[in-house]
């Protein structure tokens, strides 16, 4: 496999052959974004979807705008709260932008707590994945797969189903807290699927049931899964997006051998959404970063994170992704059965686990 330095390598040099932004507006946006001089993110650890080099990207593009990063490991839920947080708050802990799951999109711009704008590249990306005003807008995808430490899981489990065999007692975690990650979130909605349940409100009353079991026959950790945590031996199997999974991967290095596993009985694929915080402390360069990670540049900086972007189909028909990032993701076969729930599916999932996990599965996952 290509390495990940190789990636960016590929992508840096694409790069430079991209124009750049031509219409009249970029200078002066670029103009009033290095005036406020600080772009503030949140939730946006370094190895999730390629952002440790997409951030440097940025930085080495804009050099006068500092990047001050808030609580890398928060969930989306934690993200809109840092916003009402922060209202009238113009110091560094105020976020600048989001980046949540797709049911928090709406909710947000609902509440008001985002404002709308529309990057340059708009019409690539497709209409069912942004909201028509400009409020948010989808940024990339993965499906829902298994992280497994092939150390100490001997048979490597490939569906939901196996995941309940007693060999796995005390081996499965999920990626984030279900009452607030929206990865965790639609973990349960992919487990419910591998139930035969619909997805939305079906998926995640059957996906609850089924991690009631799997914790009450001891197999469910109630630990947060990380590549840190798999390595360790505390949470040997995680089940989180693909990309999550190929990124720890690559971060362990074979130390220890893992395996990335899609579920054969529920292939769950879901879209992040961006926004700007209505109450943006720098809206300029919060604008400067959205037409970042939606130029050709940015877009392939997460596929290089081995998230598909979501201008994807309009980079590959302009045929501007380079074979070897392509070479670098899972077989295109892993993805032919990946289900896109729609947004009301999505919301009705997300309110039902966030309201009765607690009640129905009773573990307290941090």
């Amino acid at each position: 496999m290509i390495s990940k330095t190789a990636l960016m390598t590929t992508v840096s040099t694409l790069s430079m052959l991209i124009a750049p932004m031509a219409h009249a507006q970029s200078d002066e946006l670029i103009a009033a974004a290095n005036a406020e001089g600080r772009l503030t993110t949140i939730a946006l650890p370094h190895s999730w979807c390629g952002y440790g080099d997409v951030i440097a990207g940025f930085k080495a593009k804009y050099p006068d705008i500092e990047v001050n990063e808030l609580n890398p490991d928060a969930g989306s839920a934690d993200e809109l709260e840092a916003i009402r947080a922060n209202v009238g708050n113009t110091g560094p802990q105020a976020p600048d932008v989001i980046d949540v799951g797709l049911s928090f999109g709406p909710a947000a711009t609902e509440e008001g707590l985002v404002q709308p704008y529309k990057v340059t590249t708009w019409d690539s990306i497709p209409d069912g994945a942004k909201d028509a005003d400009g409020n948010w807008y989808g940024d990339y995808y993965g499906v829902m797969s298994f992280l497994v430490n092939t150390d100490l899981v001997d048979n490597v489990p490939t569906s939901f189903a196996d995941l309940l065999k007693p060999e796995y007692a005390g081996s499965v975690a999920l990626a984030g807290d279900p009452r607030a990650s929206n990865q965790a979130i639609l973990a349960v909605m992919a487990a419910g699927m591998a139930q035969g349940a619909e997805p939305g409100e079906a998926a995640a009353k059957a996906g609850m049931e089924y991690f009631a079991e799997m914790n009450k026959i001891g197999n469910f950790v109630p630990v947060i899964g990380k590549a840190g945590t798999l390595a360790q031996g505390t949470t040997p199997i995680v089940i989180e997006w693909d990309y999550n999974a190929l990124s720890s991967r690559d971060t362990l290095q074979g130390n220890p051998p893992v395996e990335v596993v899609v579920p054969s009985d529920a292939v769950l694929a879901g879209v992040y959404v961006q926004a700007i915080s209505a109450h943006a402390p720098q809206p300029n360069a919060a604008k400067l970063w959205m037409e970042y990670l939606y130029s050709d540049e940015g877009q392939l900086g997460w596929l290089a994170g081995y998230c598909h972007p979501i201008r994807f189909n309009d980079l590959a028909k302009a045929g501007s992704i380079p074979q070897d990032l392509l070479d670098a993701l899972p077989p295109a076969a892993s993805y032919e059965a990946a289900v896109f729930p729609t947004l009301d599916q999505v919301n009705a999932n997300s309110a039902a686990v966030v309201a009765e996990w607690d009640s129905i599965v009773g573990a307290n996952v941090q």
